[in-house]
């Protein structure tokens, strides 16, 4: 088993609050680790909501929850039973001990909204993101695989590329055909697959609603804008906001969207080989979005990220800011890159403090003052001011 870096955040967290959330897609090891968690509490309970049996238990929920006090409940897919936070809150507000319940869930709108209403100041949420470079034991090739495969342990733990590839495809079916439809949204499967492969297609490049509706013949953009919500909400794709500041430059205002595992982005583009992606011209905005997710799950408290580009020209892959600070991050692929002049005025258009450019080398080394070229496995350091 592969350690998660999580594990010592939800062990925190659950030291101190009486719920945690723990989010994440299908797959991505939320049951592992909450069964790893349920070893070191004694008597804890899991009930798995998808199960007849388990929900037949929660027929009353505020008889059983107050029943099982002294103990950790871990409650699984609690999206699918909405109901339960209505109970959950009288029940903590009656017993605030720390480290009663962990809720594991899908990541989706309906399921934050609700948990945000009912036990706002009462619950904690962490993010169980697909496997990250830095929990990697093996530096060797494994940024090659990870890259290639996504992190989905399934998938990045197959014996073979075929395996993976056919791993995938079965999570993406399974995801439309089942999923989305436990969810309450009604989109035909393959409209929204259909959506999904054009967001591959668009991966890493700014989002135009009107030219999505237009290839999909004549769809609203705020169909579309509800299409691309859904696969945010389920944390499948990720919209990188533009950073909004207060400089006299015309800034670029829409977003960017990534799909956050690269393993179903290779999956819906039909690229099974790293030999294949190194050929394909996605590698670049592919490389691109793999490395933002592993700064996205290293960002510290607080942290905002964001991209940079003006009408000028000046841009930033990435900006992180926390507090008044701001470090920079330019992506490229290549083992000698070399920032544009872009990547300098943006750097001086924002006054940042630090700047990185992100390269797949194995030893960082130093481009200018206060400018550095790192390995995706140093981001973590990179963050520290």
């Amino acid at each position: 088993m592969i350690p998660r870096k999580l594990l010592a955040h939800l062990h925190q967290r659950l030291t101190f609050q009486p719920a945690v959330a723990l989010l994440g897609p299908r797959q991505v090891g939320k049951t592992t680790l909450a069964q790893r968690i349920a070893t070191e509490y004694p008597d804890s309970i899991l009930l798995d909501l998808e199960r007849v049996a388990d929900r037949a238990r929660l027929t009353e929920p505020a008889l059983f929850l107050s029943q099982h006090r002294d103990q950790l409940v871990i409650l699984d897919e609690v999206q699918t039973l909405p109901d339960l936070f209505v109970a959950l809150r009288p029940e903590i507000d009656a017993d605030r001990r720390s480290g009663r319940f962990l809720l594991l869930g899908s990541a989706s709108g309906k399921l934050l909204k609700q948990t945000s209403e009912s036990l706002a100041g009462r619950v904690s949420y962490l993010e169980l993101t697909p496997f990250l470079l830095n929990e990697l034991v093996q530096p060797a090739h494994d940024w090659q695989k990870l890259w290639l495969r996504g992190g989905f342990p399934p998938s990045f733990t197959a014996p073979d590329d075929n395996t993976s590839l056919l791993w995938r495809s079965d999570l993406i079916q399974t995801f439309l055909a089942r999923d989305i439809p436990q969810a309450g949204i009604t989109i035909p499967a393959e409209t929204l697959r259909r959506f999904w492969r054009m967001c591959a297609h668009s991966h890493g490049q700014l989002l135009n609603l009107s030219q999505f509706g237009s290839a999909m013949g004549g769809v609203s953009h705020t169909t579309i804008a509800r299409y691309l919500d859904i696969l945010v909400d389920c944390m499948m794709i990720r919209r990188l906001e533009p950073l909004h500041a207060n400089l006299s430059k015309r800034l670029i205002k829409s977003p960017k969207i990534y799909l956050r595992d690269s393993g179903l982005l290779h999956a819906l583009l039909s690229i099974p080989s790293f030999d294949d992606l190194l050929a394909n011209p996605v590698v670049g905005h592919s490389w691109e979005g793999f490395v933002i997710e592993q700064i996205a799950a290293s960002l510290p408290p607080l942290a905002e990220m964001n991209f940079y580009r003006t009408a000028a020209g000046a841009e930033l892959d990435v900006v992180v800011s926390i507090g008044s600070q701001r470090i920079a991050y330019e992506i490229k692929f290549s083992q000698t890159p070399k920032p544009t002049r872009g990547f300098w005025n943006a750097c001086e258009d924002l006054g940042i403090q630090k700047a990185y450019v992100v390269a797949p080398i194995n030893d960082g080394y130093p481009l200018a003052a206060n400018v550095e070229v790192i390995s995706p496995r140093m981001i973590g350091q990179s963050q520290k001011l």
